[in-house]
């Protein structure tokens, strides 16, 4: 049983790798081999190809469930449900709606933002809005989030705003309170009026109701280089905890009863899966919640049936009947992690003598959890955390054992007693508050956390087979290799340019600014991208996670351009995760903190045979912010470079007559994303690039790049490309000519859209 079930999960695994969906001849090759399989008996082949079918049937579903092409960008009326708890903040509300009835060409399910909205929106109402909508897009980089992936293992169609006009129309405040949605969204606006001033309101919701929204970066960053984020989701551990408090309640409380005709363990399991089911209901039943439960169910069910399951078959039914559910819930690194983890307790308990303390088997699985889990975050975030065994020794009691029950009696009993309510709650923020001091003490320990590039698949199957070893019972012969084998992990060299070469990343920050340029020993980051008003910034979203992808722990160089937000938004995040030995800007004054100095024309050094030319701003800054922007040459033996910002006509001319052709470069980096007042004719025939690329978000709302600047591309000769169709996009200036790979093309999946054009590229 084991071993098909392991043989469906590769098949749906196998599919979640293709660039796009198999087509009618290999479904029809498929059944070939499905009856081939049926007719050898062979139940491996069988199910590693009902896992292949099962999850082309759902990626289908999901791909005709996008937003039609020709409704992009279009004004459309919709009527529906608001799905799940809305996320408000100063400016706007953000929301999943579920369209009813159903419009041709549009999916079933948006996510909305309403700016500065005229009254509340709440779970559960029923609104008719005018919005506009564009398809499931998001950045594509290396090491980064995939937007696309979440947004698609959601449901969730189409991605917009809602219209001020017409004016959005109330339908229905609350369907009742049997929705659970209601109910959450009731639990979230009490906890907001008794935590008011709670710096743990957040921490408090994900607990309870499993709200995260509300959790600061500096938190999230705290529990990250601690190893507690687990802590913050409902999932395995306190589903898992609560269901097991309520066991041992009721299975006692039966006993003490005296109604012994009835098993005291059947009837304290299937209490206990109705609490899980209760909390996980509260969670909004989660991808997570829902994994959580679906196990537990399994070892439930099973004392109810009287079963004497082995672990590796409850675990083994558990992955099963989550994928059979939801075989997309594969693409989360959560997935992964939480199996792991528990088959890891199992390996490491199961069937072996306990001869320490409670205490010390307690740090003992915790250490173990901690180094199981190791290749795997560091596969999918490129960090670990070396202190979360201590760390989780404290935290998870804390949490689990006080903060958790404290904190769900108190939001049980808001509508009965709110006095002893507000106090148990007070009281669990209480705790909250000495155990995030004491997380963000050790946070601030030398070595606390490791940072480095990705591990390669071989890295990785060798501490697959190394871990079996290390976890191994004493005694058995040769465990000691398993180290061995676990060392390539942490020794990853990542791939750098020959001496005089050059790979520079065009990063996709959206409607924004950021390149990364590697040498054979240097680097050196030119622009960070924007902030934006909900705390995300593409410095911490997009630009760290490439470096740590990349395995680059210092930058050498950063090149701020100028001071608009869509160029210096990120830095700040950049400058508190990487060390950054010199800063340019033609703005030093915004970055005083950091000994910025300013960026001049003259400017110039060589790093591996690479020459790095600054060519402005000049000493007589110009009229606008945009033309005072740094420009950078960047020049091997095998191409060259150009970095403008937002440089537009004046500055352009002011080029033009100070270098003349001492500006060519074989490659360009389209001014001001592709404005029709940048890219002059005459700045582009003194650069004469090969090819241009373009800054410029999906959709975005300027229009760039503008269709004159694409004309004057065309019509000098140049190709373009753009980051809204390809992702990031890498330049190498190598022997052999240049090469340039784009991040959609390369790396995108079934889910991810790919770009129409492809000129341009090798």
């Amino acid at each position: 049983m084991v071993a098909s079930i392991v043989s469906f999960t590769l098949g749906i695994l196998l599919i979640q790798q293709l660039p796009e969906l198999p087509g009618p001849e290999w479904i029809i090759a498929g059944v070939v081999l499905l009856a081939a399989c049926v007719w050898w008996h062979n139940w491996k082949c069988l199910m590693f190809l009902a896992g292949l079918f099962w999850a082309a049937f759902f990626a289908n579903i999901g791909l005709n469930d996008r937003l039609s092409e020709d409704l992009e960008g279009k004004i459309i009326k919709v009527s529906g449900r608001v799905m799940g708890l809305p996320v408000p903040n100063e400016q706007r509300v953000r929301f999943d709606l579920a369209v009813h009835p159903r419009v041709n060409g549009l999916p079933s399910r948006l996510r909305l933002s309403w700016y500065y909205p005229e009254r509340a929106v709440k779970a559960g109402q029923t609104w008719d809005f005018a919005v506009k909508l564009k398809r499931p897009h998001g950045s594509l980089n290396p090491g980064g989030f995939d937007y696309e992936r979440w947004l698609f293992s959601e449901g969730i169609g189409a991605t917009g705003y809602v219209r001020k006009k017409p004016e959005p129309v109330l339908l229905t405040e609350t369907p009742g309170w049997f929705e659970i949605s209601v109910w959450r969204q009731a639990v979230s606006d009490e906890l907001d009026r008794v935590l008011d001033k709670s710096l743990n309101r957040g921490v408090i919701k994900a607990l309870t109701i499993g709200e995260r929204h509300q959790l600061s970066p500096q938190q999230w960053d705290i529990f990250r280089q601690t190893g507690t984020v687990h802590l913050m989701a409902i999932s395995g551990l306190h589903i898992g905890l609560i269901a097991g408090l309520v066991y041992f309640l009721a299975s006692r409380f039966w006993v003490w009863t005296g109604f012994l005709s009835y098993s005291p363990q059947k009837i304290a399991a299937a209490v206990a899966l109705l609490a899980a089911l209760f909390y996980a209901a509260m969670a909004g039943f989660s991808v997570p919640t829902q994994r959580a439960l679906i196990m537990l169910a399994v070892v439930m069910l099973a004392i109810v049936w009287q079963r004497n399951a082995r672990t590796d078959h409850m675990l083994a039914l558990a992955l099963f009947a989550v994928l059979l559910l939801d075989p997309l819930a594969i693409l989360s690194a959560g997935f992964w992690l939480s199996f792991l983890a528990v088959a890891v307790i199992a390996y490491t308990v199961m069937g072996r003598l306990a001869s320490e303390s409670r205490w010390l088997a307690a740090m003992r699985i915790h250490g173990l959890t901690a180094l199981a889990l190791s290749p795997l975050l560091l596969l999918f975030f490129q960090q670990v955390s070396l202190i979360a065994p201590a760390a989780n020794l404290v935290a998870v009691p804390v949490v689990s054992l006080l903060v958790v029950p404290m904190a769900l009696l108190g939001v049980m009993l808001l509508w009965i007693t709110p006095v002893l309510a507000q106090w148990l709650l007070s009281f669990a923020d209480m705790i909250l508050q000495g155990l995030c001091r004491l997380l963000a003490e050790l946070a601030t320990f030398p070595f606390a956390y490791l940072t480095q590039g990705q591990p390669s698949l071989i890295a990785m199957i060798l501490a697959g087979v190394g871990l079996l070893a290390v976890l191994a019972p004493k005694g058995i012969p040769g465990r000691w290799l398993g180290w061995v084998m676990l060392s390539p992990l942490f020794f990853v060299e990542a791939i750098k340019p020959e001496q005089g070469e050059v790979v520079v990343t065009l990063l996709d920050v959206g409607q924004g600014l950021s390149a990364v340029v590697q040498t054979a020993h240097h680097s050196l980051v030119f622009d960070a991208g924007a902030r934006f008003d909900s705390g995300l910034d593409m410095g911490a979203a997009v630009l760290v996670p490439f470096l740590r992808q990349q395995g680059i722990k210092g930058i050498d160089t950063l090149v701020i351009s100028h001071g608009d937000n869509d160029h210096i938004g990120g830095a700040a995040s950049l400058l508190k995760s990487v060390t950054v030995a010199n800063i340019y800007s033609s703005v030093p004054e915004q970055l005083s903190y950091h000994a910025a100095g300013m960026c001049e024309s003259g400017q110039s050094w060589v790093w591996d045979e690479v020459h790095f030319s600054m060519l402005a701003p000049g000493s007589r800054m110009l009229t606008a912010e945009n033309d005072n922007s740094c420009v950078l040459r960047v020049e091997s033996e095998f191409g060259s470079l150009l970095l403008t910002g937002d440089i537009e006509e004046q500055a352009e001319s002011w080029l033009v007559r100070t270098y003349g052709g001492q500006l060519k470069a074989d490659i360009l980096v389209a001014p001001h994303h592709g404005s029709k007042t940048s890219s002059t004719v005459s700045f582009l025939q003194a650069v004469k690039p090969n090819i241009a690329l373009i800054p410029a978000g999906y959709k975005n709302r300027f229009g760039f790049p503008h269709q004159e600047v694409l004309q004057r591309y065309a019509a000098l000769g140049i190709e373009w490309l753009n980051i809204a169709d390809h992702g990031a996009i890498t330049m190498q200036l190598r022997r052999g000519g240049p090469e340039i790979v784009s991040q959609r093309l390369e790396q995108g999946r079934y889910w991810n859209m790919k770009p129409k054009r492809v000129s341009g590229l090798n």
